[in-house]
């Protein structure tokens, strides 16, 4: 079962926060198709949000074809994301772990390294592809 949280400080509307986490959870194989979301009630009173912030991220879902409704139910996961069973996920997932390691034993905080991924993959979406030492242009 998936239990969100909102960061207050990451500038992301917190519906929005809820619909990333729900997309990482089925990336990851964390939710499955046929699981149950938490109610829009438990999920509010959760995280600390108007039950229609979590309505919205829900319909979201839907609109995107990851969740159905069942009234009177609940809202159940119709399709995942998962990559794990992509050939080169277990290989990437060591040396991504690797790389947390020296960032950690660098002396990086967690946020620093989010912003150091952020960075990366939104110069690689901009076209900006990394030089073959690994920087970023």
């Amino acid at each position: 079962m998936i239990e969100f949280h909102l960061d207050a400080r990451s500038g992301v509307a917190p519906y929005r926060q809820l619909v990333q986490q729900v997309h990482r959870a089925l990336r990851l194989g964390v939710l499955a198709e046929g699981d149950r979301l938490p109610t829009v009630k438990d999920v509010a009173a959760q995280v600390a949000v108007n039950p229609n912030t979590v309505l919205k991220a829900y319909r979201e879902l839907e609109y995107e074809g990851l969740v159905a409704p069942r009234p009177g139910v609940g809202t159940f996961v119709t399709r995942t994301l998962d990559d794990t069973a992509h050939p080169e996920y277990e290989a990437l997932r060591r040396e991504l772990d690797d790389w947390l390691v020296r960032a950690r034993t660098a002396g990086l905080a967690d946020e620093s390294v989010e912003a150091l991924v952020l960075t990366a993959l939104r110069a690689r979406a901009a076209g900006q592809p990394g030089t073959p030492d690994g920087a970023v242009r």
